[in-house]
């Protein structure tokens, strides 16, 4: 592992990250200060887990369902395979990710969309898989879905459907990924939620390491 080259693809939380239009924004402050004689500094926060790059539990949309604490870490460690979808717009089905050069369905995919609100600010719409397509795809032997944008589904969805194709599987996500330096192709993910009990989502640290083209 020495030498390794990490790729850091996880937005920076900070005041002005942006938030999803409604939600609770990320915010700081200092609870002590040593250039006000204490004797150290003590920060504190506020935010929704769903602010920068993070992974949502089952219960983000089923009331009753599995929360954050709960979400497995081997989804989000492991082979994962980066897909450039920057030119696509719209739905994607299995013919539309061919297209784009998926040969086979990946343990963890993640979608370079291009439209990432790691930018510093929110976009206004995305690609996003056909439910009908993610379902295919957990069926193959999907575990993760990781995209750039902020939601796995499309910004105008009110059933979240990609969600729920998802989590009916036993699959994950990744949402606000910064995926504007990898290029296409394998790597190695290491992403674990923070381990917050009982909330709808965790924040993610998430790193790749590139592996050998597999030809």
């Amino acid at each position: 592992m020495a030498g390794m080259t990490l790729i850091d693809i996880s937005a920076t939380l900070q005041p002005g990250t942006p938030e999803w239009p409604g939600d609770t924004p990320f915010s700081c402050g200092w609870t002590w200060r040593m250039s006000n004689g204490e004797s150290v500094n003590l920060s504190a926060i506020t935010t929704s887990p769903h602010v920068g790059t993070h992974a949502d539990a089952p219960l983000h949309v089923r009331d009753g369902a599995a929360a954050s604490d709960a979400l497995p870490l081997d989804a989000f460690i492991g082979e994962a395979v980066v897909l450039d979808v920057t030119a696509l717009h719209g739905e994607l089905d299995r013919g539309t990710l061919r297209a784009a050069g998926l040969t086979a369905t990946p343990t963890r995919l993640l979608l370079k969309t291009g439209r990432s609100s790691a930018s510093g600010a929110f976009p206004e719409g995305w690609p996003a898989l056909t439910p009908e397509c993610a379902a295919a795809l957990v069926a193959d032997g999907l575990r993760l879905l990781g995209v750039d944008c902020p939601s796995v589904d499309l910004r105008e969805s009110t059933t979240l459907a990609v969600h729920h194709a998802l989590f009916d599987g036993g699959a994950y996500n990744l949402e606000n990924l910064d995926l504007s330096i990898p290029a296409a192709g394998p790597y190695h993910l290491m992403a674990a939620p923070i381990k917050l009990g009982a909330l709808d989502a965790a924040p993610v640290r998430a790193v790749l390491h590139h592996l050998p083209s597999v030809t």
